[in-house]
């Protein structure tokens, strides 16, 4: 089996964590809103670090929870999910390259996986940090990047 470029624990829209409603990068920032802009505590302006904690998680087929805690450090990045009574009040831990989308209008994040791969992730400790288990969710979550055999692995 081919080896994933894909870092499950790296953003892969750092800018997403940022406030502003459309893409920004270092050398390009958002137009301005021409309504006047949003400037409620949902709406931080360009290049303020937004707290994703309290966003509701969407997944590819529906709504999975809500952020517990957020971490942002470089390829370390993850979100702790309180799933409510979707999985019997449990938590996930999702990789922070998961993230499709993060919504701070809406105040939603998307992920690109199903409800259903989210439930078979590897249970939820509460120790994020322990080298073993984030190499096991690691894993878990870049399996879906692997490239088909004989394809280009894409940059992600």
């Amino acid at each position: 089996m081919q080896p994933s470029i894909f870092n499950p624990w790296a953003w892969r829209d750092p800018s997403a964590l940022a406030g502003g409603y459309t893409q920004a990068t270092p050398t390009v920032t958002p137009a301005d809103d021409p309504g006047g802009g949003h400037d409620g505590p949902d709406a931080p302006g360009p290049g303020t670090p937004v707290d994703l904690v309290g966003y509701q998680v969407q997944a590819s087929d529906g709504r999975i929870g809500s952020i517990d805690e957020a971490s942002n450090e470089a390829d370390a990045g993850y979100l702790v999910v309180d799933t409510g009574p979707w999985i019997f009040g449990q938590k996930v831990l999702l990789p922070a390259g998961t993230v499709a989308q993060v919504d701070h209008r809406e105040r939603v994040v998307h992920i690109d996986r199903s409800r259903q791969e989210i439930k078979d992730a590897p249970p939820f400790e509460p120790d994020a940090v322990d080298p073993e288990y984030r190499d096991r969710v690691g894993r878990y979550y870049a399996d879906r990047y692997l490239p088909p055999p004989g394809a280009t692995p894409r940059v992600m």
